[in-house]
């Protein structure tokens, strides 16, 4: 089944809205991530994501919402939040601490890059990886100024849901019932600026026709108003540095 119902998909090696996509190494630390970095002309932000458990930087799901973010003029990494050797064993695979950790070296790293320096930080989660956003963007505090959840487990977000203060965005698939009680529960524990969206009829992996379209809209609209010129404390920052 095509991933976007139907609609247009992304060739592997290209990036819409002008930009290049580029291999890179993440440096975490001592650790160093293979990831991809694509950033359009003229990008106004740029969006980290985290994988959920099992998958990886190579996500389709994944790759293809990048790529419309791209479109919107987004900049975009995807990366490995593991090592090979880490990924073998399962408990990292759900260690949400460390994968937050993985998570804010990105976001530090991003900072060093010439071609996004300055630019709002935007974090997108799926699975588990929602989980590994929200603690991030709590330690992180006003340094990221947007978090999307598809699918999300924010529930394993714990004790930091109360203490994330960028918008976040809730996406949940109608008929993915458990997740969407557990969003809600989520939605209800947080103080900041969040809204929750339910694509009908959609389940967890949001293969549905249409599905993950409506995901990747969402998702382009709640970034383009948090992270473009005017939106958030991060976008003047963004003028201020630029």
């Amino acid at each position: 089944m095509p991933i976007g119902g139907g609609s247009r998909q992304p060739s592997a090696g290209a990036a819409p809205g002008g930009g290049a996509g580029r291999p890179r190494s993440v440096e975490v630390g001592s650790r160093r991530l293979p990831g991809d970095l694509v950033v359009p002309e003229g990008a106004v932000g740029v969006v980290a994501f985290a994988h959920g458990s099992g998958s990886s930087r190579r996500s389709p799901r994944n790759v293809w919402v990048a790529r419309r973010l791209n479109d919107a003029g987004m900049a975009t990494l995807l990366f490995d939040l593991l090592t090979p050797d880490e990924a073998e064993d399962r408990a990292n695979v759900f260690d949400i601490d460390l994968l937050a950790e993985r998570l804010i070296g990105a976001e530090r790293w991003l900072r060093d890059q010439p071609e996004v320096t300055a630019r709002p930080v935007g974090f997108f989660g799926a699975s588990t990886g929602a989980a590994a956003a929200l603690v991030a963007a709590a330690d992180l505090g006003d340094e990221v100024a947007a978090v999307v959840s598809r699918g999300g487990r924010p529930d394993l977000a714990g004790d930091a849901l109360p203490r994330v203060s960028a918008p976040t965005l809730l996406i949940v698939g109608g008929a993915d019932t458990q997740v969407l009680l557990l969003n809600r529960e989520a939605e209800r524990r947080m103080r900041c600026e969040r809204r929750l969206e339910v694509v009908p009829g959609a389940t967890h992996l949001f293969e549905e026709p249409g599905a993950l379209e409506a995901v990747a809209d969402l998702a382009s609209g709640w970034f383009t108003r948090h992270l473009g010129a005017g939106g958030g404390s991060w976008a003047g920052r963004a003028r201020q540095l630029g």
